[in-house]
Parts: C-alpha cells; structure tokens; sequence
C-alpha cells in the first residue's frame, strides 16, 4: 500500500525525456510553461485540441490566461477527433504556419496531442504535407516546440516520441517516432480526467496495459520495460475498478495517470508489436472505432500467440489479472483465457464481430499489417515469428 504515504495534491516533477508536471493541480502549471516560451522568444503559439473536452475540463481557463497573462499571442484548432487523419493534420498546420506560431500547445488525450506532435514538424519542415511525413516521404529536420496537457490515462504520448495519423485514401494508420517531438512539458492533472465517460475510462486504461504488455515481451524488450510493466497492470487493476464506480475520484484517477506514464515510458524503450500493428488497420477501415476497445478485442489472441515465448515475463507481469500463472509454455490458453475474464471483469467483453466486422475483412486487415508504413517494423520485434498466417490466425481468433 506504498501508495497511500503519496500526497496526491503535491505536485511532482518528473523528468524524462520529457519535463513533467504531474499531480492534483499541475494544470496550475502552465503559468510557469507560457512563462518559460516567452522567455525563449516565443510570441505566438497554436492551441490543438478536441472539439469540447478542452472547455469542459476546465483546461483552457488557465492555458488562456496564462497566454493572456504573458502577452503570448495564439490560434485555436479545435477540430480534433479520434483516430486523427493527415487532411485534419494539414488544415492545422495550414492555420498555424498562416498565424506565424512558433509553438504548439495540444489540449486532450492521444488524438490532439499526436495531432500538436505532427504539426509541429510541419511548422518546421514548410512545404510537407502530411501524408508525406505519414508515409515517410521525408526525414523531419526538426520540429517546433511542443507542449502536451493530457486529459486521458492511457496514452502516454505526453512523455514519448510517438505519433500516429491515418491516411484516409489509403486506409493507412502508421507510427511516427522522432526524437524531435517529445514534448518540452507536459502536465498531467488527474483532476482533468474525472469527467472521461465510463467508455473513455475503459478504453484509455486497457491501451496503457497494451502498451506494456508489447514492450515487455517484444525483442528489444529491456528490465527496465519489463519493470514498468509490473507497476503499470497492477495500478490498472486495482484502481480502474474504483474509477468505473466513482469516476470523481481523484486518487484512482492518480494512479491510471501514473500507470499510463509509465505505460508511455516503457514502450518508448521497449517498442510495441502484435496488437498495436494489428488495431491500426481496424481504426484505420472503421475510423469510430475507439483505439482501446480494438486493442482489447484482439489481445487474448496475442496472449495466446506470444505466451510459449514469453511464458517467464508474461507470468510475472500479468500476475495481478490473472493470478497463479507459473510461467509454463503450456499455460498459453489458460493466460489468454484470463485476460479475456479480465476484460470483461472490467465491461470490455467485445469480440471484433461485434464492431462489425466479419471474415470477409480479414485479407484486408492483414495485408494493411504489412503494407501500411511502419507496421511491419512493428510485427518485425514481435516475439513469435509475425508471418501473415500467425497475424492471420489472431485477427481470425478475435472475430
């Protein structure tokens, strides 16, 4: 119960790649950020969020004061939505480069940030597109300053060098990583998240303990990851529960917050695999289709794949949703079994049929795991051999 000798209203500092203000309040924080631009001679920035959650959050009060505050002049797009696309991604940076901002601050969960990450290349790499940067057309050669305010506990992509968009005419979901784009500060408010629907909060929480679960047992996989993953599915387990009863309280939205930082950390070293390569292509053809509820479709079926492999690392970190695993290769549908009771202990019970799709889909959705770009680097640092019969099998599996 170390948990309970932290003060959830203190904020702390957490430096990674990334400069962190996390905690009860950090939102408070943005004053001494907007401050910090001004000072490196940044007069105008733009502001990326969603189309609401920005304002009912209460996040915009302080960020547009702080800009008011410090004389910093700023644009607003607010037409994120999920699943960002590259034509969403072109009209902001359109907006911004035609407002002369020199930073970009992204207001909201995975979608508005990786939206703020992209157009911050595209402000400093003028005349690329987006689909471009998406389909690897060009190496960015840097990227405008980037702040992320994050109103979700699942991403991770406040303290990560990650990116993702899809390319519409293509059905194309790729990954980015740059080192460019890791947020100068980021701030991660719990208080922030308590008005995520119970949905939101389901699906947030099951990609933080996707993220872990690829980067401890993918091949570049290190202990510090490994160590990550333990943390982060036991704080799920125990305080997702607590928030699907009470979304308004604070300390269990602490430590989803907590577990989806380090959920960002430990895939930004240890990389993802199976289920992230294979939910791209379900978001990217059904563009509704929350990214965390694709991801918990589809992980049994990589539990029950990756499992022989990974029978030691998978057992000690899946120990607390499901207990007495002993790490036998042979345990492969028992873990996968357990996971999927998990799942639904939690009201995530979805198969891949019912999110409408069928196995007519499926040579679609495999050959979009190998075609679409930086998939297959993915599936590559799988730990079982990713051939389109095993990526096969598991999209089969999760109909």
């Amino acid at each position: 119960m170390w948990e309970k000798d932290v003060n959830i209203n203190e904020v702390k500092e957490i430096l990674c790649k990334s400069h962190v203000y996390f905690g009860v309040g950090a939102i408070k924080k943005i004053d001494d950020i907007v401050c910090a631009l001004k000072e490196k001679g940044i007069q105008k920035v733009i502001v990326v969020s969603g189309k609401g959650s920005y304002k009912i959050t209460g996040a915009w009060d302080y960020v547009e004061a702080a800009l008011k505050k410090y004389g910093v002049g700023y644009t607003n797009y607010a037409k994120c939505s999920p699943n960002p696309t590259t034509t969403s991604i072109d009209e902001a940076a359109k907006q911004a480069l035609e407002f002369g901002a020199k930073a970009v601050i992204g207001i909201g969960g995975g979608s508005a940030i990786d939206t703020g990450k992209s157009v911050a290349i595209l402000i400093e790499n003028k005349g690329k597109t987006a689909d471009e940067l998406y389909e690897f057309k060009f190496e960015p050669k840097g990227a405008a300053p980037v702040v992320a305010i994050n109103l979700t506990h699942g991403t991770g992509t406040e303290a990560n060098r990650f990116a993702v968009a899809t390319v519409v005419s293509k059905d194309y979901k790729p990954a980015i990583a740059y080192d460019c784009i890791y947020p100068v500060y980021s701030i991660d408010d719990p208080a922030l998240c308590t008005k995520l629907s119970i949905n939101q909060t389901k699906y947030v929480s099951i990609d933080a303990v996707n993220h872990v679960i690829e980067a401890a047992t993918s091949k570049v996989a290190s202990p510090f990851a490994i160590t990550l993953a333990k943390e982060t599915i036991d704080l799920v387990a125990k305080y997702l529960p607590l928030a699907l009863e009470n979304p308004e309280n604070l300390e269990a939205r602490y430590y989803l917050h907590y577990a989806s930082l380090l959920g960002g950390i430990c895939f930004d070293n240890g990389l993802l695999h199976y289920t992230h390569a294979l939910e791209h292509p379900l978001s990217a053809v059904k563009h509704d289709l929350p990214h965390g509820l694709g991801l918990a479709m589809l992980l049994p079926a990589v539990i029950k794949n990756i499992y022989p492999a990974k029978a030691n690392v998978l057992a000690h970190i899946l120990s607390s949703i499901v207990p007495d695993l002993k790490g036998n290769k042979d345990e492969a549908k028992k873990a996968s079994d357990g996971v999927y009771n998990w799942l639904k202990s939690v009201g995530v019970p979805e198969k891949l049929k019912d999110a409408g799709f069928s196995e007519n889909d499926i040579e679609k959705l495999v050959n979009l795991a190998f075609d679409t770009p930086s998939l297959s680097a993915l599936l590559s640092i799988a730990p079982t051999e990713a051939a389109k019969e095993a990526v096969k099998e598991i999209f089969t599996s999760s109909l």
